[in-house]
């Protein structure tokens, strides 16, 4: 979806249409959850902190997100993708990946496919959506981004290697502003010099990651498109006005919890065979020191009661100085027993 959270706010409020909408709540640690297409000309993007969009663009117009809504909309937008193909796999409320090559719908290619979906999503929705088609996964992602905004690329198979020779290797999934540096240094900009430095030197110098790094230059991706999975992990956080003190965290860990613990439940009413046993606290200090600590206590919690109590007790575990200031805290669930037994755990607050 393109600018999803704007174009959907843009949507219900004719008032704003044409004008560059910032998606953010008030305050002087939010950070923008989206900008319209007029506020990104600007230079906003997500996940920066909302003040600094302000200064970008004075006249921009904050709304604080609906999130209810906008997860409404992700579903009707997924109804639509549901009639072409069973084979989807969620990446969030805004994107997902679409196998068709064993449609619902045969219309003779999947760019066709591709075509009537964006059109049934600006029909039905009066959203735009831009689509990537091609072999794989990494590709059609790629692909995805190419035409934004309401537009749609294709990558045929004959077209990949020339297409990839001058991609930027900080466009590969994986590849950040660090990784690209280590790259850069090697005298290794494009896919092409991916190529050129093989699949040994770079696994030598980086491991399994770097034979994945040259599988994707030359575009394998052998990831099948997975269907829904089970959630791993289930959790809150907030970013506090004011630094606060580690034994003032008591009332925002007990908040924190009981949000937890209501989409806990919300999980439990569609699979009630699944147990969370491991309780997750996270803090992150005043000068942004990430930390988690968590238990695996012998009696599962069955409140939120009990999992704010289980979790203010972490704090015991936290081990920093005193005068230690947090701006964060989070509180999550995680360790869900499948049906057949075995524990599905992972990193919390990806």
């Amino acid at each position: 979806m393109d600018a999803f959270y704007a174009s959907v706010e843009q949507r219900d409020d004719p008032t704003l249409r044409g004008r560059p909408v910032v998606v953010a709540w008030k305050g002087a640690r939010s950070v923008v959850c989206a900008a319209s297409y007029e506020a990104r000309r600007f230079g906003i993007r997500s996940a920066m902190p909302a003040l600094r969009a302000a200064r970008l663009c004075p006249q921009a117009v904050f709304v604080p997100p609906d999130f209810a809504r906008y997860k409404a909309v992700s579903r009707q937008i997924h109804d639509i993708f549901a009639r072409y193909t069973d084979r989807i796999e969620p990446l969030s409320l805004d994107e997902a990946y679409l196998d068709v090559s064993q449609p619902r719908r045969d219309l003779g290619s999947a760019t066709a496919i591709a075509s009537e979906i964006r059109a049934c999503i600006r029909e039905e929705t009066r959203l735009t959506a831009s689509a990537g088609v091609a072999p794989n996964k990494f590709l059609a992602k790629i692909a995805s981004d190419w035409h934004k905004p309401d537009g749609q690329f294709v990558i045929r198979p004959t077209m990949v290697e020339a297409f990839l020779a001058t991609l930027p290797v900080g466009k590969l999934p994986g590849v950040g502003k660090v990784m690209e540096a280590k790259l850069a240094e090697l005298g290794i900009t494009t896919c092409a010099d991916l190529r050129a430095f093989g699949a040994t030197a770079l696994q030598a110098r980086f491991g399994r990651w770097g034979a994945r790094l040259h599988a994707l230059s030359l575009g394998i991706d052998e990831r099948p498109v997975e269907g829904e999975r089970p959630t791993l992990q289930i959790s809150s956080e907030d970013t506090f006005p004011v630094d606060l003190p580690l034994d003032a965290l008591t009332p925002h860990i007990e908040r924190l919890a009981a949000k937890t613990w209501q989409g806990y439940l919300r999980e439990r009413q569609r699979h009630p065979e699944r147990i969370a046993r491991t309780v997750v606290l996270k803090l992150k200090t005043a000068d942004f020191h990430l930390l988690t600590r968590s238990i695996t206590p012998s009696t599962v919690p069955t409140s939120a009661e009990e999992l704010a109590k289980l979790a203010c007790g972490l704090r015991a575990r936290v081990g920093l100085p005193a005068v230690t200031r947090y701006r964060l805290a989070g509180v999550g669930l995680t360790g869900f027993t499948e049906p057949e037994g075995s524990l599905a755990q992972d990193d919390l607050f990806d």
